[in-house]
């Protein structure tokens, strides 16, 4: 085996690593920082001495010096200590559209959209993949166990529901299917969940309020859904949105896949919309008028970005961020390497309706460039005017931080489609970043392994194996009779909440 030269090392103390993914609460890492992000993930087949090994081998010099990013590093800490997340949540939350917090980056922001990435990337690490199980297309843990079986301990979280589309004819390449012919449905897909921040002091303390967090599930890498996309714009009317404007306009495969349903299946009888906003309003009726505060904050990667914009935007224009007493909820979206959703009606909507976006962008990744790549938000005025009303006019809304794998020297400088659009390579870049111009330093000590988790993206040097991620016997566990069997899955508790037509029901018809 090669030597690395230990002039390009900072090497740590082993730590202990979780099982399946990532915490976010902090514990220390390199440097004996603290981070709010876990520093590591290993599967039940890596043995936490060769991943500690594998970790203590990928902290270079980053081209700087050590003291030059222990320096670095000592700012942030220094600077998150002084304006807390409970002080300053609702200017991360985009109050004042991050005005002044992305350049130079605040260290608060650069934690929160760590964190809300990795409830993102949650949706990938539990979903079952494998064409090969019965259950594949599901999530591979029951709800009220998502987060410890992912390694998520003490997350300050608690998922309320679970969410799931039916598969959509306009987009074939995203569902996963079983090969086999009796599975846990035909036609329906895990999507996601609804969680909220629990009771506890510490939570409460950390986060200055109570929040309601949805995630929504999209693509590791894998982009044959961009060819799918019908790239035409349609009325969100149309699809049962109440909104009396038919100029406001999403991408048609988009709006099929958050409403469509299925009667005859268990799963999806309710759309996608439909087990979102029902369960909004029971989380907003419940915790809206306690003491204290409340958000909402929707995420998602890729095609779960554009799901998070369309649901929050719903979620808005339904009113359901309002409390009995009047009381508004402020709604905010975090997303990464989502693609554009609606036209600039669409975009004026949401800002009418106050809804506060930030998108999350690897600059060389083409997702986001996508639909509407000649006509979206850059075409000069006079065309935008003239083409404004065909089907074909896109534009991006919010604000945009824009990174750059090539700044990253963990990273390969290639350009690759699939790893491009990759969310562990994101949130690694976002960890890393610190403002335009600035160098690339780790601020967290975020553990850069997480990238090669499902790509080829570090760099050959640091020896971690690509695709390093994989389930334990691919989910086959043994009997007591000794036989070798995939235990059964699908648990009650993850199918619709029994007051679902009752909710329903208040949606279509308000008091």
């Amino acid at each position: 085996m090669a030597t690395i030269p230990s002039h390009n090392l900072l090497l740590p103390k082993p730590i202990n690593q979780s099982a399946h993914s990532l915490p976010f609460k902090p514990h220390s890492t390199l440097l004996n920082l603290t981070a709010r992000s876990s520093p590591a993930i290993a599967t039940k087949a890596m043995s936490t001495t060769d991943a500690a090994s594998t970790s203590s081998r990928l902290e270079p010099l980053e081209n700087y010096g050590i003291t030059a990013a222990e320096d670095v590093r000592r700012r942030d800490r220094e600077a998150k200590e002084s304006k807390s997340l409970r002080e300053t949540w609702r200017k991360i939350q985009g109050e004042d559209d991050w005005a002044g917090l992305m350049d130079p980056m605040d260290p608060v922001l650069r934690s929160e959209l760590i964190r809300y990435g990795e409830m993102a990337q949650a949706c990938y690490d539990a979903f079952d993949f494998d064409p090969f199980s019965r259950y594949c297309g599901s999530c591979r843990f029951t709800r009220h166990k998502l987060f410890d079986s992912l390694g998520i301990f003490d997350s300050g979280y608690e998922v309320a529901r679970y969410l799931y589309a039916t598969s959509n004819i306009n987009l074939p390449n995203f569902f996963s299917k079983s090969r086999w012919s009796k599975v846990w449905s035909k036609n329906a897909n895990w999507m996601g969940y609804v969680a909220v921040s629990d009771d506890s002091e510490a939570t409460r303390r950390r986060l200055g309020r109570r929040d309601i967090a949805v995630a929504w599930r999209g693509t590791v890498t894998q982009l044959e859904w961009i060819a799918d996309l019908k790239d035409f714009l349609k009325p969100v009317s149309g699809n049962g949105f109440r909104c009396r404007d038919p100029a406001v306009k999403a991408e048609s495969g988009f709006l099929d896949l958050y409403t469509d349903k299925d009667t005859s299946c268990n799963f999806s009888k309710f759309s996608a919309r439909e087990q979102l906003l029902t369960e909004v309003k029971r989380l907003v009726e419940r915790y809206g008028d306690e003491e204290g505060d409340l958000s909402i904050t929707v995420t998602g990667h890729s095609l779960g970005g554009a799901l998070a914009v369309l649901s929050a935007y719903d979620v808005a224009e339904m009113g359901l961020n309002r409390t009995k007493r009047g009381k508004v909820v402020p709604v905010t979206v975090f997303t990464y390497s989502a693609p554009r959703v609606g036209n600039i009606r669409f975009k004026e909507r949401m800002e009418e309706l106050g809804v506060k976006v930030l998108r999350v962008v690897n600059k060389h990744d083409v997702v986001p460039k996508s639909p509407g790549l000649f006509l979206n938000e850059h075409a000069p005025d006079a065309l935008k005017q003239l083409a404004g009303g065909l089907p074909w006019c896109y534009c991006h809304l919010g604000e945009k931080l824009s990174l750059d794998h090539q700044n990253s020297p963990f990273l390969k400088p290639s350009v690759d489609l699939s790893t491009a659009h990759n969310l562990e390579a994101l949130l690694h870049l976002l960890d890393g970043y610190h403002g335009k111009g600035q160098r690339f330093v780790l601020s967290s000590g975020r553990d850069p392994a997480l990238v090669n988790k499902a790509s080829d993206f570090l760099k050959d040097h640091f020896m971690v194996p690509p695709y390093w991620r994989q389930d334990a016997n691919k989910g086959m566990v043994r009997h007591t009779d000794g036989r070798w069997i995939q235990p059964d899955r699908i648990r009650a508790e993850d199918h619709h909440a029994p007051d679902i037509h009752h909710l329903l029901t208040q949606l279509h018809h308000p008091s």
